[in-house]
């Protein structure tokens, strides 16, 4: 009988010791590196609401730009180009922008601030909106349409409403921003369209 009672007191020790070290387990935290759900977040960020910078984008009448100047709110905020070049800036006033890449922008908005105003100013500026871009010729909407990255022949016509049945489909006209001459392309998605562009649709003959 003794034995037995030993041996009944001995399994019921082992269970308590057991259900000990699993409610000891279960009650440590999963760290986030062994979280999938907590390592997934970071590959979840929110990206960039303006659209990716071509260095060799020059600014002109009609593009839209932020400017931040860290730790100074009230020199930060959206500008706009105005007709003849230039962007009206809180403090320093006028800056010209027309011709100038986004980066050079930038250098000559922290140079003016350095003159007397801020002492080390931190700049940063992106385009936020850029100038339109104009279609004339055979579509059945001509005008002034606004840009989107990855603009080329076939988006402009549709964006213009298509062909008229005079338009001569396999090439178009384009006048780059600046330029005073047209240069011919072929009316696919190879022909590129930037910020400002004049396309003409020409007219066929037979």
């Amino acid at each position: 009988m003794d034995l037995q009672y030993l041996a009944y007191k001995c399994c019921a020790s082992v269970v308590v010791i057991v259900s000990a070290l699993v409610c000891s387990v279960a009650a440590v935290p999963v760290s986030r590196a062994d979280s999938p759900v907590e390592a997934a977040t970071p590959a979840q960020a929110t990206p960039a609401a303006s659209p990716p910078e071509d260095s060799s984008y020059r600014l002109g009448t009609g593009d839209k730009v932020r400017l931040i100047v860290y730790d100074e709110p009230d020199l930060s905020g959206e500008f706009q180009v105005d007709s003849v070049g230039f962007i009206r800036l809180p403090l320093i006033g006028q800056v010209r922008a027309l011709g100038l890449s986004v980066k050079e922008f930038e250098n000559q908005v922290t140079e003016r601030l350095t003159q007397g105003y801020l002492k080390d100013p931190k700049v940063s500026v992106e385009v936020t909106l850029y100038r339109p871009f104009y279609i004339i010729g055979e579509v059945n909407k001509p005008g002034e349409y606004p840009y989107v990255n990855g603009m080329n022949a076939l988006n402009a016509v549709a964006l213009a409403g298509g062909y008229t049945y005079r338009a001569k489909r396999s090439k178009i006209y384009i006048r780059h921003f600046g330029s005073t001459e047209e240069s011919e392309a072929p009316a696919d998605g190879s022909a590129k369209v930037a910020p400002g562009d004049i396309i003409r649709i020409p007219e066929r003959y037979f």
